[in-house]
């Protein structure tokens, strides 16, 4: 699965958004929501899928963090749509600043 698919799941968006402050163990991550630790794991694990979650093991614990190569894909992505729009706004711009033709 790719990032941005991931991502259509508010859950797993909600799930990036915690992660952003930090490295949690899966209890932790579960404390934000109202659903099952077997839920929030099959989350967790779309996400790994898709390159924006990274799990290291600490002893007996699995700690989850962002990954950088999924946030980055998102990045290009966003740029990409920046640029598009720009275009876009400042053709639209362009056409509104001609004077009217009233002949």
């Amino acid at each position: 699965m790719k990032p941005m698919e991931a991502l259509a799941d508010p859950t797993r968006r909600r799930i990036v958004e915690i992660l952003s402050e930090g490295e949690l163990t899966a209890g932790a991550i579960c404390s934000h929501f109202d659903m099952s630790a077997p839920a929030i794991s099959q989350h967790l694990k779309v996400l790994r899928q898709a390159q924006l979650v990274t799990v290291r093991a600490e002893g007996q614990r699995r700690i989850h963090g962002l990954d950088p190569a999924g946030i980055r894909e998102i990045e290009i992505w966003l740029a990409h749509m920046k640029r598009f729009w720009n275009r876009s706004l400042d053709a639209l711009e362009e056409e509104l600043l001609k004077p009217e033709d009233l002949g």
